[in-house]
């Protein structure tokens, strides 16, 4: 499974090392500080376009710094060394800075300010001084939410003459209102996850086994990048007009182990950063529309590649299992037991129907659908009054602890049989590679 998610200049990519354990610092190697180490591994660069970058390399562990200067700026990873080490040398600032560019750093744009949004802050400003608060308070979502449907119908009959005729009709002018100017796109977030089944086999195998499937994910990844890197062109001349062959594209690969809820759920972000280096040797945009059109396909060498590997390794079989109606049958490993899948996936579904709940709520307390920027907040709504207490960064040690109990909670110690980790049948063909 994959998705695919644009990265914005700036500190858009926070969330991909808010829980990395041990960031910039040097951190243990083998197999006990993987079991051992509190939360997620630090990414690593990857991509066939690093051979453009100095004094980076597929496999080199990425640094929050690193993350700055490319997802955030636009520069070269190794801006603040390239920086010091020209400065050193008796350069300028400005000769200095223009080392670390990668073509042109990326502007830092924010939302536009129109009429209708700047009303928007008076009205929520006022409301704020009425209360007797700082006009700059945050307000409760919901008094936001029936300001702005004041002010948007107010705006649709100045502008029409009449009434809005519909709930849709006013939700489509107050999403027009509200649509900011376009933020420049740092890289392109494309999260690889297995199946669930997958996911299952990895937290409750012994350890090695576990390794050995998470060898075969990441090995799954990579041809899911190779493929990518065939895709990965710029766009030159009047209008963007001709397609240019490039070097391969720069990116960092983040594997974690757990969702949001805590439950096993390995899966890998692919960041592909917006900076692709033509055979000449200089840097541009990567064209986007072709990253997208090749999403499906990747996400299929991605599945077919780790199917076969897992096939191969662990004589393992695949069938296809309903996941509702009118939705695609996915291909789940045959004999690991349909409840543990079910109990290490309910997460989605709680949030989704929770987001629903509200949205109709809010529909009938303001007359019209949420926007969809009322949408994303409806479902950060959600996602907080359904899950429990984030718990703290834990090691792999502490979560397979945990995935293990909650199993022999649901199925009984040991369940599944003597030739299976409660319900996850592992024979391996041949010794796993750690």
């Amino acid at each position: 499974m994959m998705s695919l998610k644009k990265i914005t200049a700036g500190s858009g990519y926070d969330y991909l090392i808010r829980q990395v354990a041990a960031q910039d610092a040097t951190i243990g190697t083998g197999l006990a500080a993987y079991y051992e180490q509190k939360g997620e591994s630090p990414g690593v660069w990857m991509g066939s376009g690093l051979v453009g970058l100095d004094g980076i390399h597929p496999g080199d562990p990425v640094t929050e710094a690193q993350m700055k200067a490319l997802f955030g700026h636009g520069l070269h990873p190794l801006t603040d060394e390239i920086r010091q080490a020209a400065i050193d040398a008796g350069l300028s600032d400005h000769e200095a800075e223009k080392m670390c560019r990668l073509g042109r750093p990326f502007a830092e744009r924010t939302a536009g300010s129109s009429e209708f949004q700047q009303e928007l802050k008076r009205r929520y400003a006022a409301a704020n001084t009425e209360a007797g608060r700082k006009a700059s308070a945050q307000l409760d979502p919901d008094v936001r939410a029936r300001i702005r449907s004041e002010v948007a119908r107010e705006f649709f009959i100045k502008e029409n003459g009449r009434p809005p005729a519909s709930p849709r009709e006013l939700h489509s002018a107050v999403a027009r209102w509200s649509r900011p100017v376009a933020a420049t796109i740092a890289g392109f977030d494309m999260t690889l996850s297995p199946v669930k089944s997958v996911s299952t086999l990895w937290a409750l195998a012994t350890l090695l086994d576990s390794q050995t499937v998470e060898r075969l994910h990441l090995q799954a990844v990579g041809k899911a990048a190779e493929y990518l890197e065939t895709r990965l062109y710029t766009r030159v001349g009047p209008h963007g007009i001709r397609n240019v062959e490039t070097r391969g594209m720069v990116a960092v690969g983040f594997t974690h182990r757990d969702s949001r809820a805590g439950d096993p759920d390995l899966h890998t972000h692919l960041v592909i950063a917006n900076k692709v280096q033509t055979l000449d040797g200089r840097w541009y945009a990567l064209n986007a529309s072709l990253l997208y059109e090749a999403k499906v396909a990747a996400s299929e060498t991605y599945n077919t590649a780790l199917e076969m590997g897992l096939a191969e390794t662990f004589r393992l079989r695949f069938v296809e299992r309903s996941t509702g109606r009118g939705k695609r049958p996915v291909r789940e490993i045959a004999g690991i037991d349909p409840a543990l899948n079910a109990r290490w996936s309910t997460r989605r579904g709680q949030i989704e129907h929770r987001r629903d709940e509200l949205a109709a709520t809010f529909l009938d307390d303001h007359g019209r659908p949420p926007t969809e920027a009322e949408m994303i907040a409806l479902a950060q709504q959600a996602n907080l009054e359904t899950r429990e207490a984030k718990h703290a960064p834990r090691s792999f040690a502490e979560q397979r602890a945990t995935w293990r109990t909650e199993a022999e909670e649901l199925l009984g110690r040991g369940g599944g049989g003597p030739d299976a980790h409660h319900g996850v049948p592992v024979r391996p063909r041949t010794a796993p590679v750690a």
